[in-house]
């Protein structure tokens, strides 16, 4: 079978500050498994994410996305409606209620017509815990809340692919655990997901395999046991001591 998402020899260079923040990046992902990217700041592993649904335009290289590759506007609209992507900072419609963020996208770009949308939004909500906060604001939700709502609306345009860019990292502690939660249901039933994350639980609970980036280059990948128990590369063993307790 051919992977889901083939990223290959791909480099991005933002010139207008120096940056070369990929540097042939190789990378099959494979339909069902969950990935899990982990490295310092400024390693590359946002970017990476990004050029997978072309949000970021990648300078050379090829990616090929449930074997459309990214290389013309027709095939990124097409990728787009495949890939459902979570960001760190909510991006939800502060004028509409949690419901109408959910059926807006459905409508537009799915054409459903309301009642298919609304049963689809209602599910999902349900499915993420907060049903009850369907006619709610987003502005009167927590910010755990407020990505789960995220998380459902990304989901509602049937993706056949998650990318989740540091999904917790701007919750408090207390809330970090139920959108986890979210995720690992979603990984337990099959969706494909790429995480650039550095909740190392969640790692080991959901991943397949872990990669560590660092300097616009993957160092190491492994299953995150081995990863995190018994790393081979002097630089995922420097980055881990700071990171793992």
């Amino acid at each position: 079978m051919d992977p889901i998402i083939h990223i290959e020899n791909v480099h991005k260079v933002f010139s207008s500050v120096g940056v070369h923040a990929l540097q042939g990046v190789n990378l099959d992902i494979n339909s069902g498994e969950v990935v899990v990217i982990i490295g310092p700041s400024g390693s590359g592993k946002s970017t990476l994410l990004r050029c997978i649904n072309r949000l970021e335009e990648y300078d050379r290289g090829l990616i090929v996305v449930d074997g459309i590759p990214l290389n013309s506007a027709k095939n990124i609209n097409a990728v787009r409606t495949e890939v459902g992507m979570v960001f760190q900072q909510f991006n939800l419609f502060p004028h509409l209620t949690v419901l109408d963020n959910l059926l807006l996208a459905q409508k537009v770009v799915r054409k459903r017509n309301h009642n298919e949308a609304f049963k689809i939004a209602r599910d999902l909500l349900d499915k993420v815990g907060i049903s009850s906060k369907e006619n709610s604001y987003p502005i009167q939700l927590s910010g755990g809340q407020q990505q789960r709502v995220a998380i459902a609306r990304a989901l509602a345009m049937n993706p056949k692919i998650m990318l989740f860019d540091e999904p917790t990292s701007a919750l408090d502690p207390e809330m970090i655990q139920e959108v986890l939660d979210v995720m690992l249901n979603l990984a337990k039933e099959g969706m494909t997901m790429v995480v650039v994350s550095h909740e190392m639980g969640f790692a080991r609970a959901a991943a397949n395999r872990a990669i560590l980036m660092d300097n616009g280059q993957i160092v190491e990948e492994a299953p995150p046991d081995v990863l995190f128990s018994n790393p081979s590369q002097e630089r995922t063993k420097a980055f881990l001591s700071k990171v793992l307790h």
